[in-house]
């Protein structure tokens, strides 16, 4: 329940082709330290990999437990539907999330930097967790205080004979981005 099913040193890194060629058709994003730092805006890299997804054909979304003021003039900003005070590890805004986009769980993907809330509800949910690295190392002390219990998580997944994925390098994210979202 706490593993994630694959692991990325970067949400830029993932192979989205790959898995809009395997029958996934939307994807549920967090944002903060998953599509850029803590707090900010949308950047070039975020609103250039929405474009790209929907060109594809994904349906996307945001889940965030933040409020409404942080998170719908991101989403406006990528042209997206959202999810404000989502709860997450709840299953009630992704379930949402899938009713919005109109797609089955066994679809869709969901992507996100933190075990114990992102990738536990994904995966409580039915839906295909995709860990990746967290942008920036400074975090608010609450998340702080989740990392130090992912560590041990991360410690056996990565052991574990299920481990998927890129092992990231967790402290040097900007080696985890593609030259074409640079």
């Amino acid at each position: 329940m706490l593993f994630p099913n694959e692991e990325y040193g970067s949400t830029y890194q993932i192979p989205f082709e790959e898995f809009y060629r395997k029958g996934y058709r939307a994807i549920i994003f967090d944002i903060d330290n998953t599509l850029v730092p803590h707090g900010l805006p949308a950047d070039h890299r975020a609103v250039k990999l929405c474009k790209n997804l929907k060109e594809m054909g994904y349906h996307v979304c945001l889940l965030s437990n933040n409020r409404e003021e942080r998170v719908k003039p991101f989403a406006e900003e990528l042209d997206v539907t959202y999810i404000y005070k989502a709860g997450k590890p709840s299953k009630k805004g992704y379930l949402k999330a899938a009713e919005m986009m109109n797609e089955e769980l066994a679809h869709i993907l969901f992507v996100g930097d933190q075990i114990i809330t992102d990738v536990l509800g994904a995966n409580r949910t039915g839906i295909y967790s995709i860990l990746v690295a967290p942008i920036n190392p400074k975090e608010e002390i609450q998340i702080v205080l989740k990392r130090f219990i992912e560590y041990f998580i991360l410690f056996f997944y990565h052991r574990s004979k299920g481990y998927k994925g890129t092992r990231p390098d967790r402290k040097n994210y900007e080696a985890n981005i593609p030259e074409e979202y640079r």
